[in-house]
């Protein structure tokens, strides 16, 4: 069936990757209406999210956020749709890195990098990082259900010559490259919810106290890797910018969690500024403390 699914789907998503950004937006406007106002996609999950996380703001500002989430969301599965066959010409103009210098410091100093980041503006068109880096890029990925479609997310997600590797295999393929003295550059989403009895840490995060995903953190400790916040922001419909925020250089030497707090208070002043570029659509606090 799934298979089935792949060959029905496949020329459709071709089809619509080459078009111009510019009907990918028009297109996207539809599904917008269509998901808010008519079917109303997991508008119950992100009006709970909400007003979990800002009790403070009224029921107004809640749903203008809202509102310009599922815009966002929606701009965001055509961009990935997009993906698929954008130009490295295009995604340069669309997806801007501000500060690839600061790179430079890891480069002279023989340092590999995890790179922490949010689901918060366009995570998808964070592989062109690639073109822009001396060390070897890898990006952790959860693999999908089905064969074909997983076999898609990898080849659009190594587009532009990075590596996805999965969350299960990860720490081999790093510690592989480590003995052999191969410099990395990994992204790892890190505001991922754990599995439920599977995590070591509970922190807050926007206020609410929740399990913590410490993996990176744990990996950057093991081989004394630096840890780097990559923020993206969305400067406008279809451009982002992506600054890389140096966290820690020695590891080794914070406490236990001290790295995963800083990664989550950055993500968190971005989230306050700007709420609408986040996912809220995802259950992240389900497996809250309640009070």
């Amino acid at each position: 069936m799934q298979r089935l699914l792949y060959i029905l789907a496949y020329p459709i998503l071709w089809l619509l990757s080459i078009m111009p950004m510019r009907i990918l937006y028009i297109k996207s406007t539809a599904l917008y209406v269509l998901a808010y106002y008519i079917i109303g996609y997991r508008k119950k999950v992100v009006k709970d999210n909400l007003a979990l996380v800002f009790p403070e703001k009224t029921q107004q500002e809640r749903d203008r956020i809202a509102q310009q989430f599922f815009k966002h969301l929606c701009d965001i599965i055509f961009e990935t749709i997009k993906a698929f066959t954008i130009s490295e010409k295009e995604i340069r103009k669309r997806f801007v890195v501000t500060n690839a210098e600061v790179l430079d410091h890891y480069y002279q100093n023989d340092r590999s990098i995890l790179l922490m980041a949010g689901h918060y503006g366009n995570w998808e068109w964070s592989g062109i990082l690639n073109k822009l880096m001396q060390h070897q890029a890898h990006a952790v990925y959860k693999p999908l259900g089905s064969k074909q479609f997983d076999a898609l997310v990898k080849k659009t997600r190594e587009h532009f010559g990075g590596i996805i590797v999965s969350n299960k295999k990860i720490v081999a393929v790093l510690f592989r490259k480590w003995k052999k003295g191969i410099k990395t550059l990994t992204y790892i989403l890190s505001d991922q919810t754990p599995k439920k009895g599977a995590f070591k840490h509970r922190d807050t995060f926007m206020g609410i106290d929740v399990p913590m995903f410490t993996g990176t953190e744990e990996l950057a400790k093991k081989l004394d890797f630096s840890v780097l916040y990559l923020k993206v922001e969305k400067v406008k419909r279809g451009y982002y910018t992506a600054t890389f925020v140096p966290l820690v250089d020695n590891p080794k030497e914070y406490p236990d969690f001290q790295i995963t707090r800083m990664f989550f208070d950055a993500l968190e002043a971005q989230i306050r500024e700007k709420p609408e570029y986040y996912l809220w659509s995802h259950k992240r606090w389900k497996l809250r403390k309640m009070d």
